[in-house]
């Protein structure tokens, strides 16, 4: 497979991690999700991902997972492997083992610890693309909600001057719509071109694009409307794209609650045929029965949605 480079673009969803009942990995359940996901469009995949519940999979687990998913697209398209962890070694390991089997690159986040103002930050990055090793191509993290690291336009641009495997950026700030303009415009002033992919579940996807983004690497429980996003920008169709947007929106809304989204999430695509179960690895909370029922409500509006949209279109 093709490494990962700065002309990646389209959506890359990020995957669940299918767990059993009693919160087992499931690798059975891992082929299904692997299909619906080819199925509906993405143009690649990002696994051990933040929803990906990479921090509750033991090492061992998440070179297994890894592997298995590698082995299930088969090159089909490219897949990014998450190997943020607390040290470099754990974060080489990793490195070295998914890009043995076949990942088209890995991504990393930047440590809360190492946000002790923008050079500690960029000496994190430069060790960081050190460890991956300058073969190794790279996607810089960039979600300061989470991990409470600050990356300014400015200072990233640094990183990606001082770190040339470091290929796309996956932005994920909010609010971001400037800094993301940002970012783009200082490629008019010198900075080499870099790819840049959003997250936050594609809630401001069509303003991003808008903006300068080359795609979503999030994920939502239907990949399929992120593809169609994508291509209706891509057409000059932007009036079609907010439209189509707009049915998908408070499904969007409700999967983008701290805490609760990745259970809304995969109970979504579990009701999608998706995962053979919806469970979470705990800790993690659990949706109630008011939860699901509102879910399964906004599923149903959606259908009518769609459906109504559609016959307009006909009509």
């Amino acid at each position: 497979m093709p490494r990962l480079d700065t002309s990646a673009r389209g959506v890359f969803i990020i995957a669940a991690t299918p767990f059993t009942e009693d919160g087992r990995l499931d690798l059975a359940a891992t082929d299904r999700l692997i299909e619906f996901y080819l199925e509906k469009g993405v143009h690649g995949m990002t696994i051990l991902g933040v929803m990906g519940e990479a921090p509750k999979l033991t090492d061992e687990e998440a070179k297994t997972f890894a592997r298995h998913v590698l082995g299930r697209v088969a090159g089909r398209v490219p897949v990014v492997v998450g190997v943020s962890a607390p040290g470099f070694a754990a974060m080489r390991s990793l490195t070295l083992a998914v890009m043995d089997d076949g990942a088209a690159g890995v991504m990393v986040q930047p440590p809360a610890s190492s946000a002790r103002g923008d050079d500690a930050v960029l000496g994190y990055c430069r060790k960081a693309a050190e460890t991956l090793g300058a073969a190794t191509p790279w996607v810089l993290q960039d979600f300061p909600l989470l991990a409470s690291v600050p990356m300014s336009a400015g200072l990233i641009r640094r990183i990606m001057d001082d770190c040339p495997n470091a290929v796309m950026l996956k932005h994920e700030d909010w609010p971001g719509l400037d800094k993301l303009a940002a970012v783009r415009a200082a490629e008019a002033d010198g900075a080499r071109r870099i790819s840049i992919l959003t997250g936050n579940g594609g809630v401001f996807l069509p303003f991003e694009l808008e903006r300068g983004a080359d795609g979503a690497m999030t994920g939502f429980a239907y990949p399929e409307m992120l593809v169609e996003v994508c291509r209706l920008f891509a057409q000059g169709e932007r009036e079609a794209m907010l439209d189509l947007f707009d049915c998908y929106l408070p499904l969007v809304r409700y999967e983008q609650q701290p805490g609760l989204g990745l259970a809304a999430r995969k109970y979504l695509l579990w009701r999608r045929g998706a995962l053979a179960c919806p469970a979470t690895r705990d800790p993690a909370p659990k949706l109630t029965a008011a939860s699901r029922a509102e879910l399964d409500w906004l599923m149903r509006r959606l259908d009518d949605a769609l459906d109504h949209q559609r016959k307009e279109s006909v009509a």
